[in-house]
């Protein structure tokens, strides 16, 4: 398992290479953020290795990872490295520092009507064995990315 202790480990469901088109964002990027990973990633000659993006297992909606996709899908990546988790799992928490004060399901509603908020506008994070809250990128899984197809 990762580098932490889950309260609940049957909360991540999968990891698989899943299609660009059948994940979608409920935030939008910060562009310098996502050029300069998009120019970290292009410095590598044939692959590299990301953690992979978190992704609601029902709904297919990203929770975490909105640059590493954006990125990956402006360079012609087809199949990106997902890690599917129970999102509703009270393990799971989202909030936020200023007043967007949604719901799981509203964010999951919202995103499907292409409601899409503004860059880091939510949190997300996991309960430890020891009930402290984490980010839940630790929950990711490092993967591998074929850089030899990209478009550059």
């Amino acid at each position: 398992m990762n580098s932490i202790t889950l309260k609940n480990k049957s909360i991540i469901k999968s990891f698989e290479y899943v299609s660009v088109s059948k994940i979608f964002p409920h935030e939008k990027v910060i562009e310098v953020r996502k050029s300069s990973l998009k120019k970290y990633l292009l410095s590598y000659k044939e692959y590299c290795i990301i953690p992979s993006i978190i992704c609601c297992s029902e709904s297919h909606m990203i929770i975490d990872g909105h640059h590493r996709f954006n990125t990956l899908k402006e360079l012609g990546v087809k199949k990106i490295p997902v890690t599917y988790i129970n999102y509703m799992d009270t393990s799971v928490r989202t909030h936020n520092k200023k007043s967007l004060q949604l719901s799981k399901k509203e964010l999951i509603q919202n995103s499907l009507r292409n409601i899409i908020f503004e860059p880091k506008s939510t949190i997300h994070e996991i309960k430890t064995i020891d009930g402290s809250w984490k980010p839940l990128i630790l929950l990711s899984t490092l993967a591998e990315i074929d850089l030899t197809s990209i478009q550059q």
